[in-house]
C-alpha cells in the first residue's frame, strides 16, 4: 500500500507535488538554455537538500519504518532489475571502511532500508552533478579525482 505513512492520502498534496515538479522541470530547462553550469549547480543544491531531508526523515521515523514491510516495487527496483543503471549512474564510487566499493545491490529487510537507499541515490545524483559543475563531465576529470567530492570543491585526500 503506497499510503502506509499517509503521504498519498490527500489529492491536493498529489496535485501540488505534480504541479511543482512540472514547473521546476521547465524552470531548469530555461536555466539550462541560459547556462548549463548554473542548471547543474541548481540541481546539485536540490539533490543535497533531498539527501538531507531523507536523512532527517530516517532519524525521526526509524522505528516506524523498520516495522513496515518492503513494498514490492522497491524490491523489484533494488533487488531484481538490471544493475546496469546502478553502475551507469554511480559515477563517483566511494569505498567503505574496509576499502571495498558498493555492489549496489542492497539487502532490503524493511521500509527503513528502502528509504536509506533512496537517500543514498540522492547522494549519487549530487556527486554526479558536482562533477558536471566542476569538470563538465559526469565522471570527473580525466584520470579521476584522488579525493572525494565535497559540494562544488574536490577535496584531495592524498596529502
Amino acid at each position: 500500500d503506497h499510503g502506509v505513512l499517509g503521504g498519498n492520502d490527500n489529492m491536493l498534496d498529489r496535485l501540488l507535488a505534480s504541479s511543482m515538479a512540472f514547473g521546476y522541470y521547465w524552470y531548469v530547462i530555461v536555466v539550462y538554455l541560459w547556462s548549463e553550469q548554473a542548471a547543474y549547480h541548481l540541481s546539485e543544491l536540490i539533490e543535497d537538500h533531498a539527501y538531507n531531508t531523507y536523512d532527517t526523515f530516517l532519524l525521526k521515523n526509524e522505528a516506524k519504518l523498520k516495522a513496515q514491510p518492503v513494498p514490492e516495487i522497491a524490491r523489484k527496483y533494488y533487488e531484481e532489475d538490471n544493475p546496469f543503471l546502478f553502475d551507469l549512474f554511480c559515477t563517483v564510487p566511494e569505498a567503505d571502511d574496509e576499502g571495498q566499493f558498493s555492489k549496489r545491490r542492497p539487502r532490503l529487510t524493511n521500509l527503513y532500508d528502502v528509504f536509506v537507499n533512496v537517500r543514498n541515490d540522492e547522494r549519487e545524483h549530487w556527486k554526479t552533478l558536482c562533477n558536471l559543475v566542476q569538470f563538465d563531465d559526469m565522471k570527473g576529470p580525466p584520470g579521476g579525482v584522488t579525493g572525494k567530492v565535497e559540494g562544488t570543491k574536490a577535496i584531495d585526500e592524498s596529502n
